[in-house]
């Protein structure tokens, strides 16, 4: 009895003082800040969120306006849900809103922001993201790594051909995830995770881990007086994750710095790129270099490259996929440019896409329907003021790319699937300029700005030329969902957009023989 009005004594003495700051803030701001929904004690604006965030904001939207001001916990937050409001945030005030959020397990995991994805701006991550567009993601390495893309993309084709004469069905997402895991495993440190690489496919395991641990909500980053505490066991469990990762990956740079050795002592005068790792080996070792990357960046980095690279172009495909199920007309309009470009004898290649208008209208309005990140966060780094409105430093971005997709002021009919809007032949109002790098502000996939995606390049070469072979290949059969005979298209928790139930398909080959060797 003792102990517990202990505990509501210190409530009481911290919750009285809180509210009362609380007050004095908001009627002191009130006028100057962004329309606010009403706010509980406590934990603000948490409970109008529900499972599906993005939602929830758009709603409360089209009720207080495209500019939001909200709490969740003791953060405050602003929401922005139009083109106009994101192009004041990302592009007119980019300097204030340059920095991601702060969070606690991230930030662990990352070495103290050592990575490049939750690095502050400034010297460091302007060289990593120099370093990005230049040789990781750069065309030259692109090009050096296709043989990569193409290899595995043929895994892909040939396990479904199985499948497809088994007559069994294939969990589509599950299949993706391991195509672009397998990519981008082979891409960064030549192993593939697959089961016979045991090394790679446990550093797999543990980046999900973190992935999904950071995903979870943690009370430390929302509530100020809970920010030293642990008291769900993440940082305990992050620790647990790290310390395997980084025995792991250690093992893994060892082994290509023996390779490097032998390699130069055979060939002194050059080293021989065959990764992403070894070029980040190469600028570690080079004492000539702007800024030398250390173990941590390097672990962290490597971190961010399968974090960004693997689920996300998975969830693209599944939900491209999807709604070409669901629209049959759509999906033989493909299939037609598919035979007309590539022909049936041979396997589209990353080389064909640029040819695949159409294709690459499917896509991109897969994007504005399904972005993979509902959400570009920010933080601001500076008092600044927007569309008559005070935002104060510290004050977390939340700009809503779902809802800007869905925004019928820019889109014609927008929750329905046409790609044809993204093509010049549609007519006078269609969208056939629009790209998905940022320029356009009713059309943000990839983010805006210097903090936007640098892996734009890859994640549309491994999602075109993935779902371009899936269509020219096989035909696609489902169980349709009883209520209204479509594929669910209902949307999941989570970081990612996720479907909520997986796309689960009986593939069907369309040509014979299929334009492999099995």
């Amino acid at each position: 009895m003792a102990d517990f009005q202990g505990y509501m004594i210190l409530l009481v003495s911290w919750l009285i003082p809180t509210l009362l700051i609380r007050i004095l803030f908001r009627k002191r701001n009130a006028s100057h800040l962004p329309p606010s929904p009403l706010a509980l004690p406590i934990i603000g604006h948490l409970h109008l969120l529900g499972p599906l965030p993005h939602q929830a904001l758009h709603k409360l939207s089209n009720r207080y306006g495209p500019l939001l001001h909200i709490f969740l916990g003791s953060v405050p937050y602003v929401v922005a849900s139009s083109p106009e409001m994101a192009k004041e945030f990302l592009k007119n005030h980019e300097n204030s809103f340059s920095n991601r959020p702060h969070r606690a397990v991230m930030d662990y995991v990352t070495y103290g922001s050592q990575d490049f994805f939750n690095a502050p701006y400034g010297p460091y991550w302007k060289f990593i993201k120099k370093l990005c567009m230049s040789e990781l993601h750069g065309g030259r390495t692109l090009d050096l790594l296709r043989p990569v893309r193409r290899d595995e993309i043929n895994h892909l084709i040939k396990l479904l051909a199985r499948k497809a004469k088994a007559n069994e069905a294939v969990d589509i997402g599950a299949e993706l995830i391991r195509l672009t895991n397998n990519v981008i495993s082979r891409m960064a440190m030549r192993k593939r995770c697959s089961e016979n690489e045991d090394k790679a496919r446990d550093i797999k395991k543990m980046i999900r881990d973190i992935i999904e641990l950071s995903a979870k909500f943690n009370v430390s980053d929302y509530f100020w007086f809970f920010k030293n505490l642990d008291l769900q066991g993440f940082k305990k469990r992050a620790r647990y994750f790290t310390q395997r990762f980084d025995a792991l990956i250690d093992m893994i740079i060892e082994e290509h710095q023996e390779t490097r050795r032998k390699h130069k002592q055979r060939n002194p005068s050059g080293q021989e790129v065959k990764d992403l790792l070894d070029i980040l080996l190469n600028i570690s070792e080079d004492e000539s270099s702007e800024i030398r990357l250390t173990r941590e960046n390097i672990k962290a980095f490597i971190l961010n490259i399968f974090g960004a690279g693997t689920d996300t172009s998975a969830i693209t495909v599944e939900w491209a996929l999807s709604e070409l199920i669901n629209n049959p007309n759509i999906m033989q309009k493909a299939v037609e440019e598919i035979d007309s470009i590539v022909g049936r004898d041979k396997l589209v290649d990353e080389s064909d896409i640029s040819n695949l208008h159409y294709l690459q209208a499917i896509v991109k309005e897969t994007l504005r329907l399904h972005p993979t990140g509902p959400f570009i966060p920010r933080e601001s780094s500076e008092d600044c003021e927007i569309g008559g409105y005070c935002i104060p430093a510290k004050t977390r971005l939340l700009v809503n790319v779902w809802a800007i997709g869905r925004d019928p002021t820019y889109w014609e009919n927008p929750l329905e699937f046409r790609p044809g809007r993204f093509l010049a032949e549609e007519g006078s109002g269609n969208k056939s300029s629009i790209d998905v790098r940022g320029q356009h502000f009713h059309f943000l996939p990839f983010g805006s700005g210097r903090r936007s995606c640098p892996g734009t390049s890859l994640a549309l070469q491994v999602v075109q030329t993935s779902l371009a072979a899936m269509l020219q290949c096989f035909e696609w059969n489902v169980n349709y969902d009883e209520a209204n005979g479509k594929v669910d298209m209902e949307e999941g928790c989570g970081i990612a957009l996720l479907k909520a139930r997986p796309l689960v398909c009986f593939p069907v080959a369309r040509l014979n023989p299929l334009p492999i060797s099995l």
